[in-house]
């Protein structure tokens, strides 16, 4: 018979409890209307009621209540599974029989005699069902509409990573048949050399739960290969559990494209501007060898055009293929290669140091090379008495830099506009590193006070950071 025990644990939980075993309760639950059914953890039948095996015709007892699906519905039927049972709260469920498909609502009952978990799924009333398969084709099509107006490729995955759908976006972008890029065979979309890296950080999402975004290269329907850019997220349910992974595909080909161009400009450009460091040093020594008493005059001045060629080289923008290695560098090395051209008597780097790599250092030598030449021209260093002094101080991870220039021409107020060096430094410093920089422009002389994360210096974090 069909009873409710009031349960004895902690949630004080009213479910009900099934004795399959008695000939009264399966007497009367094969006279209920409707489809019916218990089964264990696992989705292994225990009982099933008369509709049932009228309606449905397949999996007996003992049988997985997954063997009345065609193998193709299995994987997905599965993961709803799991998921219901593991939130122990009402869950819904489809199986196709010979009248078609039946939506079955899930209920968790009270364990049997041996402490088993048991389901009981009873199945929808026809009017209910219509309903929700009419909410369900709803939403169905605002999704398609709406992933169809989106510029981007949409796709999405189940839970395992298997791709079940994609939008009208993607088929127009690759020209591939509806359906013939699902499972793995979007594998092979990828260009050859981008395939291992885009599935090991897949899986490695996948395993993990952590977003998805990589870039790589997709066969285009022209046959030609065009950048994208990768992204999905997971979507959880209540209980935490990825039920679905949600995903983008945009075409970054032309961008792409115009960065690779402007880096082999500039670093045409740069090349150039070495190559006028390299003449000037050499007509230093030229004429050094036809005035000997200026040796020591000259070899100190090459030394300090070198110095500021490779000041110019740390400090100029760089792309992933350009920016140079700085090894171990912490961030006072930078700053004395930055002003080595330059007197030494006239400046100095004290506080506290902090590692730096060529995540930082590009930004870093960007602002300090600009404050340097306009020091050199218009402030401290275009003087012999003038003075520049850096210090640092590390609070935490707040990395604070005071830089302060005096002895220089007196400042009678601050500069009306900035130039574009000032204003690149800036942004390399506000964008690039999310830090702060303010300027105040004392009459005797720049005081600059920059603020950055510590931890934005370096793409690895490091903690034997040495003077």
């Amino acid at each position: 018979m069909l009873r409710r025990e009031r349960q004895k644990d902690e949630r004080r939980m009213d479910v009900p409890v099934i004795e399959t075993s008695d000939p009264v309760w399966r007497e009367i639950a094969d006279r209920i209307p409707v489809p019916a059914w218990t089964a264990d953890r696992d989705g292994r039948i225990l009982w099933a009621n008369r509709p049932w095996r009228d309606e449905i015709g397949t999996a007996l007892p003992g049988d997985l209540w997954l063997c009345s699906l065609t193998p193709e519905a299995r994987a997905a039927a599965t993961d709803d599974w799991r998921a219901g049972t593991a939130s122990r709260r009402p869950f819904v469920v489809r199986i196709g029989g010979d009248a078609g498909e039946t939506v079955f609502t899930v209920t968790a009952t009270a364990p049997d005699a041996a402490g088993n978990p048991r389901w009981l799924a009873v199945a929808s009333g026809d009017a209910a069902r219509r309903e929700a398969e009419s909410a369900q084709a709803a939403t169905r099509a605002e999704l398609d509409t709406l992933t169809n107006a989106m510029p981007q490729m949409v796709w999405a995955t189940r839970p395992d990573g298997h791709h079940d759908y994609y939008n009208a976006q993607w088929y127009r972008f690759t020209g591939m048949p509806e359906g013939s890029t699902n499972g793995e065979g979007w594998n092979g979309m990828f260009h050859p050399d981008d395939q291992d890296r885009a599935w090991a950080r897949w899986r490695h999402s996948l395993t993990t739960g952590e977003d998805y975004e990589i870039e790589y290269r997709l066969r285009h329907h022209s046959g030609r290969y065009r950048w994208v850019l990768g992204r999905a997220l997971p979507v959880r349910d209540a209980a935490g559990q990825i039920v679905r992974w949600i995903g983008t595909c945009t075409d970054i080909d032309s961008a792409k494209r115009a960065a690779e161009q402007n880096d082999i400009l500039s670093r045409e450009l740069s090349h150039r501007i070495k190559n006028i460091f390299a003449i000037i040093t050499g007509l230093i020594r030229m004429s050094a060898r036809r005035m000997p008493a200026m040796r020591g005059f000259a070899d100190e001045l090459a030394a300090r055009v070198a110095a500021l060629g490779a000041a110019h080289d740390l400090a100029r923008p760089h792309s992933e293929v350009s920016r140079p290695s700085v090894g171990e560098a912490t961030l006072h090395h930078v700053l004395r290669d930055l002003l080595s051209p330059y007197a030494a008597e006239q400046w100095q780097v004290t506080g506290d140091d902090v590692a730096i790599d060529d995540r930082g250092a590009t930004p870093v030598a960007l602002l300090f090379h600009e404050l340097a030449t306009n020091a050199a021209k218009y402030g401290a260093l275009s003087t012999a008495d003038g003075q520049v002094s850096i210090e640092t101080t590390c609070r935490g991870n707040t990395l604070t830099i005071d830089w302060r220039e005096q002895g220089g021409p007196a400042i009678d107020s601050p500069p009306d506009t900035a130039g574009f060096g000032t204003r690149l430094a800036t942004l390399s410093i506000e964008q690039q590193l999310a830090g702060t920089i303010a300027r105040d422009w004392r009459r005797e002389g720049l005081a600059v006070r920059i603020e950055v994360a510590c931890d934005a210096l370096v793409r690895e974090p490091r903690t034997d950071a040495a003077d």
